[in-house]
């Protein structure tokens, strides 16, 4: 499934949304040691509470394996043999990812572990980003601040507190 330049596959009551009315796409990708993945569980649960709740829209999701002598293996979200509920968001994705996506991202797995790939629409922030782009605004710069940074940051603050008192 391809998506065409103006318009994105699995979104609206039409399938495809307009490029113009898309929201801020993210990426995270999860790493579990060899034999310790569960993509059907607790995960699948929260995402499909996410999807559900409106605040994002998954876009393409896709299952790393590095084997042990560094070789990368590939798969989509329709591989894994019981996708439960994951079943409904499985038959919306875009397929965004590139072969040089994918050894991009398994650059950081360690060999023997297996990876799951989550690309996603963040569907609250959409009206705002429509808005800037008709406004004639770009986004230039985006991040994120890891949660290890911010408690190792409270941390800091908290013994520079506890020094003064």
């Amino acid at each position: 499934m391809t998506a065409t330049p103006t318009e994105l596959t699995g979104v609206g009551e039409e399938g495809r949304t307009s490029l113009d009315q898309l929201g801020p796409v993210d990426y995270v990708v999860v790493e579990f040691p060899a034999g310790a993945s569960n993509f059907t569980g607790e995960m699948a649960k929260e995402l499909l509470a996410l999807v559900d709740s409106g605040t994002i829209r998954v876009i393409d999701i896709l299952i790393l394996t590095k084997n042990e002598d560094g070789s990368v293996d590939a798969g989509e979200l329709s591989d894994v043999a019981d996708l439960g509920p994951l079943q409904a968001v499985e038959a919306e994705l875009a397929e965004l990812l590139t072969a040089d996506d994918v050894v991009h991202l398994a650059a950081a797995m360690e060999p023997g572990s297996t990876a799951g790939v989550l690309i996603w629409e963040n569907l609250w922030a959409a009206p705002f980003a429509s808005a800037a782009r008709r406004s004639g605004g770009q986004l230039i710069a985006n991040g994120r601040i890891p949660i290890q940074a911010i408690i190792a940051s409270i941390e800091a603050d908290e013994a520079t507190a506890s020094e003064g008192d």
